[in-house]
């Protein structure tokens, strides 16, 4: 309880001193969220139709339950998040890799907007349910994560740069256990999207189906 209790209390910390930074990221993401839902509208008839025909295809398996066995489909998520998450600490440790973050936020966010945007123009009022059902328990986890590891790695590397150029403040040891036990601490975050994704999404988009 009190390493919770600490974490907790190191996150706010982190977010009210980084407040500049989440605002800058928090716009970026926005951005391209907005940049995939019009980018909806620019398909072709033909582009839309090989999709929506795609996503049929996976309602039907998913109405017949023909989908990954569950914990091979967890095996897979939290394979792909903890490389994600690895990617963007190590992104992190360098003033060059954040441009690179910046962007990957910007296409995360462009993706969000384009599934979102495509099953709500294709589907109407169905589509915006079952977007509820498969994008947003995953993504209202994820995208926290995604934005507070990438603040702190754009922290890092600007503490990076002002100790060794600018200030020259000695070692920057104490910032890098930092900057690592939060990556650290948000794996947990990451293996409960997993969980989710492949342990109770299923279900839930399951239960949408039938609309």
């Amino acid at each position: 309880m009190k390493r919770k209790k600490h974490f907790v209390h190191m996150l706010a910390e982190h977010i009210l001193a980084q407040k500049s930074i989440y605002l800058f990221v928090g716009v970026l993401f926005l951005v391209g969220v907005v940049f995939g839902a019009v980018i909806v509208n620019t398909l072709d008839a033909n582009k839309k139709g090989e999709l929506l025909q795609y996503l049929h295809y996976f309602f039907r398996g998913l109405a017949q339950d023909d989908i990954a066995d569950p914990s091979v489909a967890f095996q897979h998520s939290i394979g792909d998040y903890l490389k994600m998450l690895a990617l963007m600490w190590i992104l992190g440790l360098s003033v060059i890799g954040i441009p690179i973050m910046l962007v990957y936020l910007f296409f995360k966010g462009l993706v969000t907007g384009f599934t979102i945007g495509f099953l709500i123009n294709q589907l109407s009022w169905k589509g915006f349910w079952f977007a509820i059902a498969a994008v947003v328990p995953i993504n209202i986890i994820v995208i926290p994560v995604l934005l507070v590891l990438s603040v702190a790695g754009i922290q890092f590397s600007i503490t990076l740069v002002k100790n060794r150029f600018i200030h020259n403040r000695g070692p920057i040891y104490p910032q890098f256990v930092r900057y690592s036990l939060l990556a650290t601490a948000l794996t947990i975050c990451l293996v409960l999207v997993a969980a989710t994704e492949a342990y109770i999404s299923p279900s839930l988009m399951k239960n949408v189906i039938p609309l």
